[in-house]
């Protein structure tokens, strides 16, 4: 029996966008994947199967009762409902805000079953702890959780493996698997080709804002490939370099002596729970920086001590750029010599903005501009956009682009100035193939002028750039984790901090 059937369909996206889709039928009881390029349509596709896209022309039938769909637009908007809702500035503590227990069960659910989940994916120990204080892969945990507490007839997760550590990234699949067999209907929407399920039978391909093609995994993915190997190659022949730093960039540059970072003995804590215990660390000219470990370690919370975000830098010996934390620096003097993306950031990131300002508040340090930018700051975010293939949409709403389109353009904001340091926390999060590519590639590029180092978070081991020289491995130690630091290019044996 056919549970969605499309034909001829043409869906409001936004005014100026349409997603069209000639044919789809999909049959209760299987798994469907569907991938396509960055800003091809692919949450738009989610949309229509979860009924929340106005049909404009066409027949578009389903039969689904129960839809349940997890997407980072869903994480998006609970966490800017815990921003609104924090009244800690009304109260003598901080507000934790809703716990990760009541995110899941307010839709209704049973706490037994809500247990059992929580401890196949490793999160009983979050229960009780507040949603906005959890890791990106944490609280994809908690939205798989809630919806999966609501046994859904039909089951749609957008990008359902982005964040998550290995473990639990195998855990899910596992799970997924498990309900393909007990007769669930499932669609995964995917970036990576290499996380297509075995037990997923039919695709869909998207491209430029059409199901471009459907049918038996199998012969649709040989299509795909062939087009991702055609789109590759002439890319590769087209990109030879980056838009050039802007005239300020000398005033940031960093002299080659003074280690960069300095940690000492670093405790971070908040409430009862340690996040950091007894760190050591230092990042010396020349270091790049890959740093791994399960979701929760304290990787983010590392990281807003580097960009002098977390408050709890004034309290640890931290030197950063060659001065003591609080000895009188600004915040600027230390963001100066930073360019940074994260998913929190992609988050926080609300403001009223084209792809333009965007890219551009990047020689600023702000979210938003707030100057008058330079005439060649701007020739500069124009030779940006045409790399990133975007200059059509120069002047919509960030806000409106895909969520990949989003994080290509942060990551554009995090690299325009050339900056000494440049973190990245999950960078490739919500990327396709081809723009994972060319991100590495930029970064290599990027790295190669000599200038810019790099502290690279990700838990894709095939994420990580050629030019990492020493990684920093959060390793589980009972209820706390140990620092595992090693010299990659050296092959030197490797040093543990207990």
């Amino acid at each position: 029996m056919t549970a969605i059937c499309i034909r001829d369909a043409h869906f409001t996206i936004s005014e100026q966008h349409r997603l069209t889709i000639k044919q789809l039928d999909l049959q209760a009881g299987q798994c469907w994947s569907f991938v396509g390029a960055n800003g091809s349509g692919k949450t738009a596709l989610a949309r229509v199967l979860a009924q929340e896209l106005k049909l404009l022309e066409g027949t578009a039938n389903n039969s689904f009762k129960h839809i349940e769909w997890v997407s980072f637009e869903q994480l998006q908007q609970l966490a800017d409902r815990e921003r609104e809702e924090d009244e800690s500035d009304l109260l003598d503590y901080e507000d934790q805000g809703h716990t990760a227990q009541q995110i899941m069960l307010e839709q209704g659910g049973c706490v037994a079953e809500l247990s059992a989940l929580a401890e196949r994916f490793g999160i009983t120990a979050l229960l009780n702890r507040g949603f906005r204080y959890l890791s990106t892969g944490e609280t994809r945990k908690v939205l798989l959780c809630r919806a999966l507490l609501q046994h859904p007839d039909l089951l749609i997760l957008d990008e359902p493996f982005d964040g998550l550590d290995v473990e639990a990234h195998a855990g899910l699949m596992s799970l997924l698997q498990e309900l393909v067999a007990a007769g669930h209907t499932l669609v995964l929407i995917l970036n990576r080709l290499e996380e297509l399920p075995d037990f997923s039978d039919y695709l869909g391909m998207l491209t430029e804002c059409e199901l471009s093609m459907t049918g038996p995994r199998v012969e649709v993915l040989a299509s795909a490939q062939l087009q991702q190997l055609s789109h590759l190659a002439a890319m590769e022949a087209a990109t030879g370099a980056l838009p050039p730093a802007d005239p300020d960039a000398e005033r940031r540059m960093l002299d080659a002596h003074t280690p960069r970072i300095v940690m000492r003995d670093i405790a971070v804590s908040y409430g009862d729970k340690r996040i950091l215990t007894g760190l050591n660390w230092q990042v010396d000219p020349g270091q790049h920086w890959q740093i791994i470990g399960p979701n929760g370690a304290g990787k983010s919370t590392l990281l807003s001590l580097v960009t002098g975000d977390h408050p709890q830098g004034y309290s640890n010996d931290l030197t950063l750029f060659g001065r003591r934390r609080g000895s009188g620096e600004s915040i600027w003097d230390i963001k100066q010599h930073i360019g940074y993306v994260s998913t929190s950031m992609q988050q926080d990131y609300r403001v009223t903005a084209t792809p333009k300002a965007v890219i551009l508040s990047g020689f600023f340090d702000s979210i938003g501009v707030y100057q008058q930018p330079g005439s060649s700051q701007l020739a500069l975010v124009d030779q940006w956009l045409t790399l990133l293939g975007m200059v059509h949409v120069a002047n919509e709403p960030f806000r409106h682009l895909s969520y990949g389109q989003q994080r290509l353009l942060l990551i554009a904001r995090a690299m325009v100035k050339h900056p000494p340091i440049l973190i990245l926390d999950e960078p490739l999060q919500g990327l396709d193939s081809f723009n994972r590519h060319w991100v590495k590639r930029w970064i290599d590029l990027l790295v190669a002028e000599g200038s810019t180092q790099l502290l690279f978070v990700s838990h894709h081991e095939q994420d990580a750039p050629s030019c990492i020289s020493h990684r920093l491995t959060f390793v589980p130690n009972g209820d706390e984790y140990r620092y595992v630091i090693t010299a990659v290019s050296h092959k030197l044996s490797e040093k543990t901090q207990d």
